[in-house]
């Protein structure tokens, strides 16, 4: 483990996890890469009032927000909590999203700057949110692209509720809108009700490197939006990567964000020099990360060893400023031994099984679900069923809790279980929207 941060900014560290022997003819490395920022929440204050963050809040105000009348007076409340919690000098605005992308505040382009004043005129505008016509999401994510790109914030983020399906946009717009926002702003997507689609919001969310959650209840909006803004306003560092180098020979399998979240990085690496590539992880604050790393490297013979792959934490410029050399965070080494000791080369990290599992877990409940909507009995009884085994052995009580809902617990342990005969829209969907969420390894 090393860390080369400046004093001044949010500390980084990187530590590796794995079984580092392979037996004779063993390719495949596995290892986590645990990454942490310390320090970000005393730098905040100072970069906040210096205006190095910009949010746009998109609020859907299609025709469905009105039934019940509650989703948009949940969603006026909510998006004024969070205009609330933006700290002075934060750039900022709300759009309205329909079949359209309206700018509610402050209009003309532009991005208004956090201030007692700002704020008050933007809670204003919000009275006059109403409902009407249709939801095509990708025209409120390229507004939001136009106004967070004039501004010369670090952190750029975006807020996104809707109530409903993408209906009135081909999926291949939307696709390629999340397509040309990567990289460019991070976004938080929430669904409000019961009536959107999983896999919209997860996408988005995804995509764009944020989090997603159904609230299921308006009333409880303005609660977990002033939540997404503090978290928002703690994050000091934006734009880090995950640079893995492989010697030659050598080669990345998948690159997967663990915990808090799964998310597979794979497809998103761009080239950073000889066998070098980087994988976006977003923006930072105090927190940390897990990565599952897999390496295939070449045959050796017994009492060799090499480097892996080194795992490396960057900022693309120094201080971010394209053209320039990476300023390096952190950073740790993948090692590769091949042994003849059977114990030591089969033994498994126990960092690299938990996740392993935290990661077979979101698939299963997935699949699980994806065969009860297809009325597969019997295919959505074993993978639920499996995930609730997964769920119990690695302490996932939250996700256990949520499987409760949608089958009866037989043997936790066995895995059996049997399906529920009538399941609340709510219950299914939180489960398939937070499948993903994982617990990080308890470490002795």
């Amino acid at each position: 483990m090393a860390n080369f941060a400046k004093p001044s900014a949010p500390r980084f560290s990187v530590e590796v996890y794995q079984n580092e022997f392979l037996p004779q003819g063993g390719r495949d490395v596995h290892a986590i890469v645990t990454v942490t920022s310390t320090g970000g929440a005393t730098a905040t204050r100072a970069t906040a009032a210096q205006g190095t963050a910009a949010v746009v809040i998109m609020v859907d105000c299609s025709g469905s927000m009105e039934y019940p009348p509650e989703k948009m007076r949940g969603a006026r409340e909510a998006t004024a909590a969070a205009v609330d919690t933006l700290r002075d000098g934060t750039s900022f605005a709300v759009i309205a999203g329909t079949h359209v992308a309206k700018e509610v505040y402050p209009g003309q382009g532009r991005l208004a700057v956090a201030d007692p004043v700002t704020r008050a005129q933007a809670k204003e505008a919000l009275r006059g949110l109403s409902s009407g016509g249709g939801t095509a999401i990708g025209t409120w994510l390229r507004l939001a692209d136009g106004l967070l790109r004039q501004a010369p914030a670090a952190i750029r983020h975006g807020i996104l509720l809707t109530d409903g399906r993408n209906e009135h946009e081909d999926p291949a717009v939307l696709r390629a809108t999340l397509d040309a926002c990567a990289g460019r702003f991070t976004c938080d997507a929430r669904g409000v009700g019961t009536d959107w689609e999983v896999k919209e919001v997860t996408g988005i969310a995804s995509a764009l490197l944020g989090s997603a959650d159904i609230v299921a209840d308006p009333a409880h909006l303005a609660e977990d939006f002033t939540r997404m803004m503090e978290n928002v306003m703690g994050k000091e560092v934006a734009d880090v990567a995950l640079r893995l180098w492989t010697p030659v020979g050598a080669e990345i399998q998948y690159v997967k964000q663990v915990a808090p979240a799964v998310h597979d990085l794979t497809d998103r690496r761009t080239e950073a020099g000889p066998r070098a590539g980087d994988y976006p992880t977003g923006s930072w604050g105090d927190e940390s990360r897990d990565y599952h790393v897999c390496v295939r490297v070449p045959n050796a013979s017994v009492g060799q060893e090499m480097l892996a792959a080194r795992a490396t934490l960057v900022l693309p410029g120094a201080a971010g400023t394209p053209g320039q050399s990476p300023l390096v965070l952190a950073q740790g080494l993948v090692r590769a031994v091949w042994t003849d000791d059977l114990a030591a080369s089969t033994a498994i990290n126990p960092q690299v099984a938990h996740y392993t599992g935290q990661a077979e877990l979101a698939q299963a409940i997935q699949q699980g679900l994806e065969a009860r909507k297809l009325g597969d009995v019997d295919g959505a009884t074993a993978k639920l069923g499996r995930a609730v085994q997964l769920a119990s052995a690695s302490g996932n009580a939250d996700t256990a809790k949520l499987l409760a809902k949608v089958v009866d617990v037989v043997d936790a342990a066995a895995g059996t279980v049997r399906l529920k005969a009538k399941v609340a829209d709510a219950d299914e969907m939180t489960l398939e929207t937070r499948s993903t969420q994982t617990v990080r390894v308890k470490k002795s």
